[in-house]
């Protein structure tokens, strides 16, 4: 089967063709074998490329798989092979799931018990894009924030991956949605989402935009922070937060670890979350599953969209992993996985 191989660290936006390279496209790579009796083998359709992949490969994640490794997390596809033991998935089943490591390739092995059915009426590409964006997105503000009917929620980065299913989840809870993004088209998706106001910070301050907004609504200060950018945004925004706030440290896209001030939160009452959304897997794995049946049940009844601004095979990897370096990405970038010739499976 063909799968990229990572085989050094390094950065993937150069060319896969290039010996500075640190992903190869493997042709001939192994075809995994069932691992247990409850085991299932996924031929995999779409993948999605996260920020976290993107780390990986650089060897700045919190998480170092040994070399070489086959990249990938939240993918979608068809059943092709099930162990003995296999009671809830049969061949031809559509699917998704999350894996620790290796969905970008032809075909997967994961437990049955880590797979989620893909319900009529979703289509399998934004299947494979939701996992990980709105699940981190859903197991932040629904089950640690707990967001609340009029609460007033602030997105940081709203139109990256997870900013646009923080937004979407936001609204689908009844609160006041506040987006932050920069550039017009950016700003004018957000708006299509029905978000309450968004901010273009490639024209304004964050704090006056929001604080002018707040007053015309009527409105004290935000209830609730999503953050996956982090440095200077997030030293901005904690001036718009209520008492009681809650904040949701999601990620640092900026590249710099804000500082959030031990004291203030003391006196505003203010309630931190770390969210590592993967390590509920380990943890709660429970929480993981309820979040994600009930995100599929809403994207089957189009309560919320996956907005997928790239395509790529796995020949252009480098091509998405560029588009995430840049933030040239709305939404989501996916590799959609072709089959090649003579990857038949066996047991």
């Amino acid at each position: 089967m063909e799968a990229l191989l990572c085989e050094k660290l390094g950065d993937p936006v150069v060319p896969i063709t290039s010996p500075a390279s640190p992903i190869t496209l493997a042709k001939t790579h192994p075809i995994p074998s069932l691992t247990s009796p409850t085991s299932v083998r996924v031929r995999v359709h779409a993948t999605s490329l996260n920020y976290a992949n993107y780390l990986q490969i650089l060897g700045k994640y919190q998480e170092k798989p040994p070399l070489p490794f086959i990249p990938g997390s939240d993918y979608s596809g068809v059943v092709e092979t099930v162990g003995e033991a296999v009671s809830r998935f049969k061949v031809g089943d559509r699917v998704c799931s999350v894996a620790g490591l290796g969905s970008f390739a032809e075909f997967i092995v994961d437990d049955e018990k880590d797979l989620l059915l893909v319900p009529e009426g979703c289509d399998l590409l934004a299947a494979g894009a939701l996992p990980v964006a709105f699940g981190t997105s859903h197991v932040a503000l629904v089950h640690r924030a707990q967001l609340k009917v009029g609460q007033v929620l602030l997105v940081l980065g709203a139109a990256g991956g997870v900013g646009l299913s923080a937004v979407q989840i936001g609204k689908v809870c009844g609160a006041v949605v506040i987006a932050a993004a920069r550039g017009a088209e950016k700003v004018q998706l957000l708006e299509s989402l029905g978000v309450d106001h968004v901010v273009d910070l490639s024209k304004g301050n964050v704090i006056e935009s929001v604080k002018k907004f707040l007053k015309m609504r009527n409105l004290k200060g935000v209830d609730v922070l999503y953050d996956p950018v982090g440095g200077k945004l997030t030293k901005e925004s904690l001036k718009l937060l209520n008492w009681g706030a809650s904040i949701l440290v999601i990620g640092f896209a900026s590249g710099e670890v804000p500082v959030i001030p031990a004291n203030i939160a003391l006196v505003k009452n203010w309630t931190i979350h770390g969210l590592y959304w993967g390590s509920h897997k380990i943890h709660q794995p429970h929480v993981l599953e309820d979040s994600l049946k009930e995100l599929l049940s809403w994207l089957s009844k189009g309560l919320i969209k996956v907005h997928i601004s790239h395509k790529y095979s796995l020949h252009e990897a480098n091509l998405a992993f560029t588009a995430i370096k840049e933030r040239k990405a709305i939404g989501k970038v996916m590799i959609v996985v072709e089959k090649s010739s003579g990857a038949r499976a066996k047991l």
